[in-house]
């Protein structure tokens, strides 16, 4: 574990930090130079543990088949388990790895890769190049993207665009603390809208697509 005193000092050295804005820059600069003709993308979440055979693996690959034959781009972490799944479904496939400690390798199925320095860059590529997401079960990753969108959502940072949390007994306990925050007035009654739950693949993906920006915007824009 860091020092956090001296790790605390370091964060505050004004030579690194110009030298970390640079690195904010590249960041940014690579990826919208990269994703600048990309189709308008899915984004799928999922835990990095999941191997292939396994229900949610399977049902990510499924997802992003469909997601992918309607024409849209499919965007994950880059990483393995669900989102390796996703890739795996995708014709046009993005990763947007990100650098650690413990260096996370790209899945073979990634065709756009990219990697990025911090966790705030690739989160705002995300959200740029996505009109839906799909969450998966996952982690505290999973968790920290599911919370981001929806924070987003209802404080109007970002247009609304459709969320589907896929596995119903797995995000039950999720809901079920919602509905207390709900209770206590901590959130409103539309924002529990916010989202829909489903265990089926066809359903997750009629109700991105019929809520979601469709591919063929861009075309047209262009054509």
């Amino acid at each position: 574990m860091k020092d956090v005193q001296k790790e605390f000092l370091d964060n505050r050295n004004p030579t690194k930090d110009l030298w970390r804005m640079f690195r904010v820059i590249s960041d940014f600069t690579d990826a919208f130079e990269e994703l600048d003709d990309l189709p308008p993308g899915i984004s799928i979440f999922g835990s990095a543990r999941s191997k292939p055979g396994d229900y949610y693996y399977e049902k990510a690959t499924e997802i992003s088949e469909k997601l992918s034959d309607k024409g849209y781009a499919i965007i994950t972490g880059g990483g393995p388990g669900i989102m390796e799944a996703a890739n795996k479904g995708a014709k046009v496939s993005v990763g947007l790895n990100i650098l650690l400690p413990r260096e996370q390798v790209t899945n073979p199925y990634v065709k756009i890769p990219l990697k990025f320095k911090y966790f705030f860059t690739r989160k705002v590529t995300f959200l740029k190049y996505s009109v839906g997401t799909v969450m998966m079960p996952g982690g505290f990753g999973t968790l920290d993207e599911l919370s981001e969108v929806l924070v987003l959502i209802q404080t109007n940072r970002m247009s609304r665009i459709p969320v589907v949390f896929f596995g119903t007994e797995f995000y039950r306990p999720l809901i079920e603390f919602f509905e207390t925050m709900l209770e206590n007035n901590f959130i409103d009654e539309k924002d529990i809208n916010l989202f829909m739950v489903t265990d089926d693949v066809d359903e997750a993906v009629e109700y991105i697509y019929n809520n979601a920006i469709k591919p063929n915007v861009i075309k047209m824009e262009n054509g």
